[in-house]
């Protein structure tokens, strides 16, 4: 779901021909290429804790403009002021302290510049998702404790993201919603990316033994065709996004 949310985010973040960007927690690059289609920028810093990431961003990489580096969101190693903007695309419920994350992005932005964090709203934006986890949490306890843990992670409640910006120095902070639709030709087209993944619900099927996953598959296919043929479904996802003005 990056590329979709990609163009979005930057719309709100905001950027200029000739800057300087910072990508924490890159991924694979979703938010990183599509930067260089919305702005003749000078160059795009990208980093990731996970080296299969930056293995994979590399990889797809073939302009000059964008570095990609292994690195710590809680510990970037650049100094003061080196960007025009620090951007977090689907980030910050995943590094071990946002608010440490947010004073470093807003530390390596010069005066003036922007930072700028977008993340999913697990809990009341994103009915497709929601609706898989809650049919879990219905079948077993395993499932109500890893809908727990998806439904409140960090960053994930309203104004929570503000808070932390200020919090941190930021000035001028604004948050919004981001919402864009995820389209499904039938239920495999919606179940398989979830469990071939490396995302969290992937990773909770591959903790169960093959009974339970069959019978997590037989109740999420009877939960998305509510009782109709199988065959197009489409959700809405929100996410929260929040900007604000380095110091």
């Amino acid at each position: 779901m990056e590329p979709e949310a990609s163009p979005l985010f930057i719309d709100f973040a905001g950027i200029s021909a000739g800057e300087k960007i910072l990508d924490v927690g890159c991924g694979t690059g979703s938010l990183t290429f599509a930067l260089l289609k919305a702005a003749d920028l000078k160059e795009i810093t990208a980093i990731d804790d996970s080296p299969v990431f930056v293995a994979e961003t590399i990889r797809r990489s073939t302009d000059p403009r964008i570095k990609v580096e292994q690195g710590d969101a809680c510990a970037l190693a650049f100094d003061d002021g080196a960007f025009d903007r620090a951007l977090a695309l689907l980030v910050l419920h995943f590094v071990t302290d946002a608010g440490k994350a947010v004073a470093e992005m807003r530390r390596v932005v010069r005066p003036g510049g922007v930072v700028a964090a977008s993340v999913w709203d697990h809990l009341g934006g994103m009915p497709g998702m929601r609706m898989m986890v809650d049919t879990v949490a219905a079948l077993s306890e395993a499932g109500r404790q890893f809908r727990e843990r998806y439904c409140f992670q960090p960053m994930m409640r309203p104004g929570e993201m503000k808070a932390t910006f200020i919090e941190q120095g930021l000035l001028q902070v604004s948050e919004t919603q981001l919402m864009i639709r995820m389209d499904y030709s039938n239920f495999d087209d919606y179940w398989s990316p979830m469990v071939a993944g490396e995302g969290p619900f992937g990773k909770f099927l591959s903790s169960l033994d093959a009974p339970d996953r069959a019978r997590a598959e037989a109740a999420v296919r009877e939960a998305y065709q509510a009782g109709q043929p199988d065959g197009p479904r489409s959700f809405a996802n929100v996410a929260w996004a929040c900007r604000g003005i380095a110091p």
